[in-house]
């Protein structure tokens, strides 16, 4: 019997590449990769070029089973866009819904999109976490792209039979990942005082390779048809924690400062800074019972090998 295709955008970013290589391994599925940028994965897949702010489609639809679209415009600190929530719409929303009418009208079955825990909001009070049937509440121009695209494609879903499954990440970190969670490894490594030594809140991450095992269970579950999905390591930190949890996995000690988050608080204010405060110090905690008693999924790596992933990776790097 032939294997049944799967095509994978954005498979030169963090995910969508982690994903190919997964499938590729496990030999359930034919992959078809879908590049804007250079890619390890020349030589190992078929390897299409994409870009979601252009109209190029992909001939290979036709013979596509299932579509994990993870290309994006990301959410990044300080955006330079004039408007960024029209840049966010063109590639978010208008990209991403022409893609999916062009996947119904191939005869895809099942488009799966990597949404964003932003689509529930920024923040929760502690121990309230966010589930994955509570009414969005997007308030930043990624977020609200996020969850235009989802009911874009739910309608479309109702409207064609195309079966649409949403997974809404928070964080994700692991081997290879940028940003503010690299930032961090490298304090940590360089062993760089931190003034975040006494932060009591709690959040969610997921590590890479849970967060593309629960798509591979997405992928053919009849139960997953329709669905949206929350997803974590299952475990929840404070930041202070997690950076004592890092800078174990790298080797090195912690110097973290004990100041009171009030403080940090108000030196973020008086800088313009409010939304770093609030990643470093306010809650965001998800609840992903329903992938338990939907799917029979639970994440499969620990958090603590998956920082000692992280951190190996990060290090092995630093010596080339």
């Amino acid at each position: 019997m032939t294997a049944p295709k799967v095509l994978v955008t954005g498979a030169s970013g963090l995910v969508g590449e982690a994903l190919v290589f997964r499938l590729l391994v496990d030999k359930r599925f034919a992959v078809i990769a879908a590049a804007r940028g250079a890619t390890r994965l020349h030589g190992l897949c078929p390897v299409e070029p994409f870009d979601l702010t252009q109209r190029l489609f992909l001939p290979s639809l036709s013979v596509v089973q299932v579509v994990v679209h993870c290309a994006a415009r990301v959410h990044v600190m300080n955006d330079s866009a004039v408007d960024p929530l029209i840049e966010f719409r063109k590639v978010n929303v208008e990209g991403t819904l022409r893609l999916a009418q062009r996947a119904a009208e191939s005869g895809v079955k099942r488009f799966i999109f990597i949404s964003s825990i932003k689509v529930n909001g920024e923040g929760t009070q502690s121990g309230k976490p966010f589930t994955a049937d509570d009414r969005p509440n997007p308030l930043d121009p990624y977020g609200v792209s996020k969850y235009e695209a989802e009911e874009a494609l739910t309608k479309l879903g109702r409207e064609t039979g195309m079966e649409v499954v949403i997974i809404r990440p928070p964080l994700v970190y692991g081997p290879g990942v940028k940003a503010n969670f690299l930032n961090m490894l490298g304090w940590l490594n360089k062993r760089i005082p931190l003034p975040l030594g006494a932060i009591r809140n709690q959040r969610s991450l997921v590590a890479i390779a849970n967060l593309v095992s629960l798509i591979v269970t997405c992928i053919d579950h009849p139960a997953a048809a329709n669905q949206t999905f929350l997803v974590s390591d299952g475990e929840d930190l404070s930041t202070t924690q997690l950076l004592r949890r890092l800078s174990r996995a790298l080797g090195k000690p912690a110097r973290l400062v004990p100041l009171p988050e009030w403080l940090l608080k108000l030196a973020a204010s008086m800088l313009g800074k409010q939304e770093i405060a609030q990643r470093l110090c306010g809650s965001l905690q998800v609840d992903i019972s329903k992938n338990r008693e939907l799917l029979g999924w639970t994440p499969p790596i620990n958090m603590d090998k998956a920082l000692l992933q992280a951190a190996g990776y990060y290090q092995e790097r630093q010596t080339k």
